[in-house]
């Protein structure tokens, strides 16, 4: 979860690591850190360290009034995980001598077993984190080094962390300096993003490509195991067993662009407006090119997908790997699969797949979903699901994964062989939004094309699918605007809740969840979500004035069946609050928040859209950092 970034070359590294730091905050803002090597006159180094509590304003402040000089310097923005977001916690991590400093991205499972030693030897503790216990161990093998006669010099450095490495047990992207060589950095990763970005004379090195904005579009990936070596005059790279690689840098695909909030208060609600053209871009791309085809190549395919024929033929059934609000858009894509396209369709839990996860069978494809690529749970889960494939040994089960993600450069694309670009553009806000709809909209794509091969339904159909889809963009400015006013005005009405209950069915349930979990990360108020029909068998226990039922309500098959369930909560005096067309049923809700009368099969599409700014205005209502909201980061990158 944490942000790690390194700089070694020839000018001041401080402004650069803060300016990383700020681009990689989305990944924890619970505290943050840097360490420079400074060299003096007789060439010796000097190395400082600063840590402030709380957001990286507090700690540019810090290295205005003190600054750290150096050529060579490390960074971390901190999500906690061992210990509390204290300064004392914050990294980089020092070792006793106060001459060697780490940053970590991970979690080092046998951190207890790593310390106990080094407590023997007298060592004392500083922070309640499991960093800490690095630093100290390469400080006790780069003196056993010494002792074997080994000079100081980087290749001392790389020893010594190479020493340490394997005794690890976890995850972790490691940035290591050590002030008596003040013209070396060591990196190292296992299991958690770190790229080497290379720049002229100089390397950069940092946990995601946000990081390179402005610096370089050239990149050394490091793989599971692998440890470098920076100098100035450059990299030498490593695997786990201390064989030298070779390997030729990537180019950056999607350079990051500096991003701001315009006329909008947050991110997030500029975010929630650009829904609108996210979705016009996806349609001009996607079903226009597919009428081009037809026109002038006679084909009657009704949507263009950037797939490989082998996604598609003779798969059997699918299972989708994903996490929080990711599953959520996994849900209605399973939906649409089954119900439309007429696949046998499972999503798991990735952090539970990994432990539990279910009989192998022939001819399933495996997609994962994940908005920045680098989720540690939907990855781990896909690496074990592939090695499961590997080790049957059977054609029938080859190993078919499909990855669906906003970040084309992300360790999700080096993993999997077919890749679906959502194309959100970048997504300041912690709280998923416009990431969310270009996950929906991926999986109508995807069901599309899979109805139209299996000709799981008519074309008739399909192509009132397609009709609705190409309207979706007018739908949601209309909506978008509307909705802003209407819920900035029902925001107050949350005050004195105790907490909310959301219900939705069929495909709308899905939304149900992601209405509750918008609630929860930003207004912090306790929500949960029902498929509507289940209310009554626990959930209506909850149901009171001070607990609200936010109900969505879209005509179709089962209208009349949610409508009951509205009467039933308000039958125990709970306010009801419908996202609906407007009709003859909706004199039966207190509050109303309209929606245009669509198909059920497109209208997820639409009752995302209140859900959002429901909760956003309740936030601000409340006074809440709605784009950094507490305990929460972008990318989760430990398990």
């Amino acid at each position: 979860m944490c942000g790690i970034i390194a700089l070694i070359g020839s000018r001041d590294a401080g402004p650069i690591i803060l300016e990383g730091l700020r681009r990689l905050e989305y990944r924890g803002y619970d505290s943050a850190g840097l360490a420079a090597i400074d060299i003096d006159t007789s060439g010796a180094g000097k190395l400082t360290c600063l840590k402030a509590a709380g957001r990286l304003v507090n700690l540019t402040k810090k290295y205005d009034e003190l600054g750290a000089p150096g050529f060579c310097a490390i960074g971390h923005t901190r999500w906690a995980t061992h210990g509390k977001p204290e300064e004392r916690n914050a990294h980089p991590h020092l070792d006793g001598s106060a001459q060697v400093a780490v940053v970590q991205n991970g979690i080092i499972e046998n951190c207890q077993a790593l310390k106990e030693p080094l407590e023997r030897d007298g060592v004392v503790f500083t922070s309640d984190t499991d960093t800490e216990v690095i630093p100290h161990h390469i400080s006790q093998q780069i003196k056993y080094l010494q002792d074997e006669g080994e000079p100081v010099s980087s290749r001392l450095l790389l020893k010594a962390v190479q020493r340490v490495l394997p005794l690890i047990q976890g995850t972790y992207a490691l940035a290591i300096i050590w002030e008596a060589v003040p013209k070396a950095l060591v990196v190292a990763s296992k299991q958690a993003p770190l790229l080497i970005g290379l720049g002229s004379g100089e390397f950069l090195c940092a946990s995601d490509t946000p990081a390179f904005a402005d610096f370089t579009d050239t990149i050394l990936p490091l793989k599971d195991g692998e440890v470098a070596l920076l100098t100035p005059l450059g990299v030498e790279l490593y695997n786990e067993f201390g064989v030298e690689q070779q390997r030729n840098p990537v180019l950056l695909t999607n350079v990051e662009q500096k991003v701001d909030k315009g006329h909008f208060r947050h991110f997030m609600l500029k975010e929630i407006y650009e829904q609108a053209e996210i979705a016009a871009l996806w349609v001009g791309k996607h079903l226009a090119k597919a009428r081009i085809d037809s026109k002038y190549l006679q084909s009657d395919s009704l949507i263009s997908l950037s797939l490989d024929d082998e996604v598609f033929e003779g798969i059997e059934r699918i299972q989708i790997l994903a996490c929080g609000t990711s599953r959520h858009a996994s849900l209605i894509g399973a939906y649409l699969l089954e119900q439309f396209a007429g696949i046998p369709t499972s999503v798991f839990y990735a952090s539970e797949f990994r432990y539990a996860p279910p009989p192998l069978l022939p001819n399933t494809l495996t997609i994962a979903v994940t908005q920045s690529g680098e989720t540690a749970d939907t990855l781990a889960a896909l690496q074990m699901e592939q090695k499961r494939l590997e080790a049957r040994a059977d054609p029938l089960y080859n190993s078919c994964q499909l990855g669906i993600t906003n970040r084309p450069d992300s360790s999700l694309t080096r993993q999997v062989s077919h890749l679906l670009y959502i194309s959100a553009g970048i997504e300041i806000g912690v709280a998923a939004t416009k990431t969310f709809l270009g996950q929906l909209l991926t999986f109508y794509g995807l069901t599309l094309a899979f109805a139209e091969r299996r000709n799981s339904c008519s074309k008739s159909e399909l192509r009132a699918l397609v009709t609705e889809l190409q309207e979706l963009p007018y739908y949601l400015r209309k909506l978008i605007k509307e909705h802003d006013e209407l819920c900035a005005n029902l925001a107050e009405n949350f005050d004195d809740v105790r907490g909310v209950v959301f219900l939705g069915r069929g495909i709308n349930y899905p939304i149900a969840l992601e209405g509750a979990l918008k609630l929860k990360e930003i207004s912090y108020i306790q929500a949960e979500g029902y498929p509507a029909g289940e209310m009554k068998h626990g959930p209506i226990a909850l149901l009171d004035p001070e607990v609200p039922v936010v109900s969505i309500a879209v005509p179709g098959r089962v209208f009349s069946k949610v409508i009951s369930n509205c009467q039933e909560a308000k039958a125990r005096d709970a306010k009801v609050i419908g996202i609906t067309p407007i009709g003859p049923e909706t004199k039966l809700f207190d509050m109303l928040l309209p929606i245009p009368e669509v198909s059920e099969w497109l209208s997820p599409l639409l009752t995302v859209i209140p859900m959002q700014l429901l909760s956003y205005h309740i936030a601000c209502h409340r006074g809440l950092d709605v784009d950094q909201p507490r305990n929460l980061a972008k990318s989760v990158t430990v398990e």
